[in-house]
């Protein structure tokens, strides 16, 4: 039986899943079709080391070349850690991150999880007040000698799981865009309903009311908890001296997340506490 595997497939299988972009693509998937089409070389993946050039060798049946320093080095892995007196809430680490391994909430304290974090170093560019640091993790492996094939599987599988969600939001949202546009282009004057379509309206009307009131109880908890924490001193301590430059990419980001759908806030890993780094 043949293996249905394609060429890209068993290239990317033998990434490491960091999702770092580093060697030119978006992500560990577009790079291993990109080398399977011989539109990009086996040595752009520096988080892969001379090791991972060397498995993309043998299986290309080409020689170990070194890594192409345009696309950076091998190095000891690093771990993301953020500075929580600096942190202002922005969320705009948390879109960046590939593999959701930064959990927060808007305009209160980020936090990384170590054992989820890849030290793609995606996260450091967007932040606005420089408060994320990359700390090498792992002495002086390097490569494949400071990651794990089981550590791979575990990013690819949460870089997957973001991706289909984040498709999912898109989805929606352009649907619910739709239905906008469909009901503004309807005609303004609609004929009298007789009584027989009448009632039909009724459960739709008190399902919006019940959402609407879903929605609102959630708001008034979070403003709840919001204050509480307030009062235990919890939270950034630098939020009301937010400069003008700052404050505009927090609205931008938020503006961008409510253009497409997703709520404030929200990310998918839910850590232990002991599994945190901050």
């Amino acid at each position: 039986m043949n293996d249905p595997k394609t060429l890209a497939d068993r290239i990317e299988d033998l990434l490491p899943q960091t999702q770092c972009t580093k060697c030119g693509y978006d992500g560990c998937r577009p790079y291993a079709e990109a080398v399977a089409a011989g539109t990009a070389n086996y040595n752009q993946c520096p988080p892969g080391g001379l090791e991972g050039v060397g498995r993309l060798a043998a299986l290309l049946g080409k020689p170990v070349i070194p890594i192409n320093p345009v696309n950076g080095v091998e190095r000891p892995r690093p771990v993301a850690f953020i500075d929580e007196q600096l942190c202002i809430g922005c969320t705009l680490c948390m879109q960046a991150c590939p593999v959701d391994a930064i959990v927060g909430a808007p305009k209160q304290m980020h936090t990384i999880v170590k054992d989820q974090c890849t030290g793609c170093d995606l996260c450091v560019a967007p932040c606005p007040v420089d408060c994320i640091a990359m700390i090498p993790v792992t002495g002086e492996a390097t490569g494949w000698d400071a990651w794990t094939q089981q550590q791979a599987d575990e990013a690819r599988v949460r870089h997957d799981r973001r991706a289909a969600r984040q498709a999912a939001e898109r989805h929606a949202a352009e649907a619910r865009a739709a239905a906008r546009r469909a009901a503004t282009s309807a005609p303004q004057a609609q004929a009298p309903q007789d009584a027989a379509t009448q009632p039909a309206s009724a459960p739709a009307d008190d399902a919006e009311a019940k959402k609407k009131a879903i929605i609102q109880a959630a708001l008034e908890r979070a403003r709840r908890k919001k204050a509480e924490m307030a009062e235990q001193g919890v939270g950034p301590r630098n939020v009301e001296h937010v400069s003008a430059d700052v404050q505009a990419q927090i609205d931008a980001a938020e503006a961008r997340r409510k253009r497409i759908g997703i709520e404030p806030g929200k990310s998918d890993p839910t850590p232990d506490d002991d599994t945190s780094a901050r």
